[in-house]
């Protein structure tokens, strides 16, 4: 079963270095955070061994948010080999990220 990478300071640039990346910044009191949540848990399943799903939790982790410029959650970042290819704001549907990653690893 597939899960994604809880992202601190220490594996965040390690983690994004190779390959796909989706990254969800979050927080526990994030309404909309949480209603993204369980299609990022599918994400990671579904892409396992394609493209690495990975969550911070801006609450913890706001040297990482302030570095990449997160003013409001969620946000999701997408890198490829180590590089910000794209990001949305906001909640969406599961085919919105599909469609980004297939794109990505195409």
């Amino acid at each position: 079963m597939g899960k994604y990478v809880e992202l601190t300071k220490d594996n965040f640039d390690d983690t994004i270095k190779e390959g796909v990346v989706l990254v969800d910044f979050w927080a526990p009191w994030c309404g909309p955070c949480r209603m993204i949540a369980p299609v990022i848990e599918e994400l990671a399943e579904e892409y396992e061994g394609k493209a690495t799903i990975a969550k911070v939790n801006t609450d913890e982790e706001q040297e990482i948010a302030i570095k990449y410029g997160i003013r409001s959650i969620p946000t999701i970042l997408f890198f490829k080999n180590g590089e910000l290819v794209d990001q949305m704001v906001g909640a969406a549907g599961k085919q919105v990220f599909k469609e980004k990653l297939d794109a990505l690893l195409a």
